[in-house]
């Protein structure tokens, strides 16, 4: 690993252990010697950070210079806590990991006072049922997305019928039971939703949809909405006929 990254690793641990956190500690977190420990230790003080302790009794950080002060009332503090437990709750193990990992860099840039608001909420998220794990890598998927690049997937239906898909992967929405995939289906030259734990497979086929995808998202969301318009309408008047 880097320095600079082994630097910035351990700024990360130092912001979200607990404090005091002892050079073992650290060493042990980040596989190596507490003598690079103690020497990185150094160099971030150096670099300006305000560390505080020694070797023997750990360290705690006062101040980071590496992020920007922040400020938040008591009630927004609350709204990102609850957002990103959820995000725990719901999401793949890479998006639950960069929960907490943001949780960690917002924590540390809040004064003493604000972070034990955020350390001790009154809002917390907890499911009883979590949706099924997908079998895909999702942070490969979200990196097509993020590319804008088509994808072919090998797809079972509800039925079970296994087929390909050459598609524009739009964006992931996450549902109460399910993770949905979003996407233009270029077989079916319209959109389409597929659930994530159907998805058997994906290979990226390097055909770039850019700049598409903003306008097909935008679409895409606007024939949803009107068709929940729709639903919502026939509910309330039952003798209305649905539009063709």
């Amino acid at each position: 690993m880097a320095k600079s990254d082994r630097l910035f690793r351990l700024l990360h641990l130092i912001r979200g252990l607990t404090p005091p956190v002892t050079a073992a500690r650290l060493a042990a977190a980040m596989e190596v010697s507490e003598r690079t420990i103690y020497r990185d230790i150094d160099s971030l003080r150096a670099a300006g950070a305000r560390i505080e302790g020694e070797a023997g009794l750990g360290y705690t950080m006062v101040e980071d210079p590496a992020l920007p002060p922040q400020t938040f009332t008591q009630i927004e503090i609350e709204a990102l806590t609850l957002g990103l437990a959820e995000v725990g709750q719901r999401g793949d193990s890479d998006l639950a990991q960069a929960a907490s990992d943001a949780l960690v860099k917002i924590l540390a840039t809040l004064p003493e006072r604000q972070q034990r608001q955020a350390m001790h909420a009154v809002n917390l998220a907890h499911r009883f049922t979590a949706p099924q794990t997908p079998t895909i890598d999702m942070t490969l998927l979200r990196e097509a997305m993020w590319a804008e690049e088509a994808l072919e997937i090998g797809y079972r239906d509800l039925k079970d019928a296994q087929t390909r898909r050459h598609i524009y992967p739009l964006a992931l929405s996450y549902h109460d039971h399910a993770v949905m995939l979003l996407a233009w289906c270029c077989k079916r030259a319209d959109f389409r939703m597929f659930h994530v734990t159907r998805i058997d497979g994906y290979a990226k086929t390097g055909e770039s949809f850019r700049p598409r995808r903003v306008s097909l998202l935008r679409d895409y969301i606007a024939q949803l909405q009107a068709r929940g318009k729709t639903r919502q309408a026939l509910t309330c008047d039952p003798d209305k006929t649905p539009p063709r």
